[in-house]
Formats: structure tokens, C-alpha cells, sequence
């Protein structure tokens, strides 16, 4: 098998096929995208958290989460390429897996990183007309964005604590192509824990629950309505805000119903 050297997102320097045929991914974004690639009949594995497309996941086995995995199961789908995340899968992980197998990690930050990760792939599974059109597209439909103006958000990703999404994270990339200002955004950490009088002090707009990773219902909406009276407090789609790849082709007119919806600060 005729292989090549590839810089990965860390620049860290990867021995892989020219023509991978056996591929792991271990990030439910980059599966999501590597099967909108048409890349299906490469894709030998993924975690149990790759659930999109529905339809066509089902049929690809399962090596465990994206923190840990199943390394006998992996070494029975015998990948030629293992793709990984910088913030979606440990540093042992990668390290232990880089010992036997060709290991790419990606390392996804903001939008931008977002459309190269995108062009990387083509390039890396020989897709780079099909990458390339995935990212027009997306260009193409982020530049509809009927943005908002002059408004503040809290993006709220957990509960006891809560914690919600700082700088240097896609989430805060697009609620900032959104028009929003993330009062979060000079924490500390890209996830900082808050507490209420955080809230209180920050006095967002709008406070949006995300439906992922922890998944905010109606009864938490409530909750926060009365802990925070003068926020409007929305559920919002997480996937929508966090997964990147392929997702990216819909989020644009899902923030552009959203922000509809909202229309200005409360």
C-alpha cells in the first residue's frame, strides 16, 4: 500500500495510505462528514456517539465512546487510518492508538478551523471535489445569516454545575457570526463552571439551553425563567451550535429561524 506524509492539525507528522480503505473515526462530527464525503464503504468504525446519517451508521460497528474504547475491537476492524479530535478524545487515547495504526487528529476551534477540517479530509480520503463543494456551500449559506444586533447570550452546555461555552470554542465562533456577544467569553477555560451570581452579574439577553451534552428540556427553561427573570431563556439545538462537518450545511438556516424568532433583545 503505497502511503504518504501528512501534517495533521497538531503538525504532527502522520504516515498514512494514499488510498485509506479501512478508516476509524473516533468524533461523531467527522463521521457525520465523512459519510456526506461518500465515504461509506471506507468507514469500519466509529464511537457510539456517531449517530448521523441514522440511516447508514447502523451498519458500522462500534468501538465504545470518545473516551474510552474498546483497543480489541479496534484491532479487529485492523483500520488504516484512525481519525481522531483534539477535544473530543484523550491524549492517551491517541497516544496508545498511534502506537500501531496511522492516527490524524484534528483540532476544531472556531468556524474557520471548521472549513478546513472539511478541505483536510478531501484531501486525506481523496474526496477533495466533494470536500470542496461541502464547503462552498456552507460559505454560501453563512454569508444569508440575518444577523442579530447588540445583543448578549449565555450558552449553557451542563447543569450541577453549570457550565457553559467560553472563547476559543466553536460555539462561541458562530454565536458571534450569529451578532451575539458571549458575556461568558473572558472566563477562564473554553467550558467555564458558573454560577448563578455569574448570571446575574453578566445580565445576558438571552440564555440559551443547549440540548446537548446535557439535554435541557422544558422543565429546566422554567427553571431558569425564575431564577433569571429579566434573560429570555431559549432551548436550543445542539447539534446545531456544536457539531461541525457536514452539520454545518443546515445550521445556517436554523440560526437564521432562530434569530427570526428572537428578533431583537428582550
Amino acid at each position: 500500500m503505497t502511503k504518504e506524509i501528512r501534517l495533521d492539525h497538531l503538525n504532527r507528522k502522520v504516515e498514512v495510505p494514499v488510498s485509506p480503505r479501512r478508516i476509524l473515526s473516533l468524533c461523531p462530527s467527522i463521521t457525520h462528514t465523512m459519510f456526506a464525503l461518500d465515504l461509506a464503504d471506507q468507514i469500519v468504525g466509529r464511537t457510539q456517539f456517531c449517530i448521523h446519517p441514522a440511516d447508514q451508521v447502523q451498519s458500522v460497528p462500534k468501538v465504545g465512546g470518545t473516551k474510552q474504547i474498546d483497543y480489541d475491537v479496534v484491532d479487529k476492524l485492523n483500520p488504516d487510518l484512525i481519525i481522531v479530535e483534539k477535544e473530543e478524545n484523550p491524549k492517551e487515547m491517541v497516544e496508545k492508538l498511534a502506537e500501531s495504526y496511522p492516527v490524524y487528529v484534528t483540532d476544531v476551534e472556531d468556524y474557520t478551523d471548521a472549513l478546513q477540517m472539511i478541505r483536510d479530509l478531501g484531501v486525506l480520503t481523496n474526496r477533495e471535489q466533494q470536500a470542496r463543494s461541502m464547503v462552498e456551500t456552507i460559505e454560501e449559506k453563512f454569508r444569508g445569516l440575518q444577523t442579530i444586533q447588540d445583543c448578549k447570550v449565555a450558552y449553557v452546555i451542563w447543569r450541577k454545575p453549570y457550565m457553559a461555552a467560553g472563547s476559543h470554542t466553536y460555539i462561541d465562533s458562530l454565536l458571534k457570526a450569529c451578532g451575539f456577544t458571549n458575556v461568558f467569553q473572558g472566563y477562564p477555560g473554553r467550558y467555564p463552571e458558573v454560577t448563578e451570581e455569574d448570571f446575574r452579574k453578566a445580565k445576558p439577553d438571552f440564555i440559551f439551553l443547549s440540548s446537548e451534552p446535557f439535554p435541557f428540556k422544558e422543565p429546566h427553561r422554567e427553571e431558569f425563567r425564575k431564577l433569571f427573570p429579566d434573560s429570555e431563556t431559549v432551548l436550543v439545538d445542539g447539534e446545531m451550535f456544536s457539531w461541525y462537518g457536514a452539520q454545518m450545511t443546515e445550521a445556517a438556516g436554523y440560526f437564521n429561524q432562530l434569530l427570526t424568532r428572537l428578533r431583537r433583545c428582550p
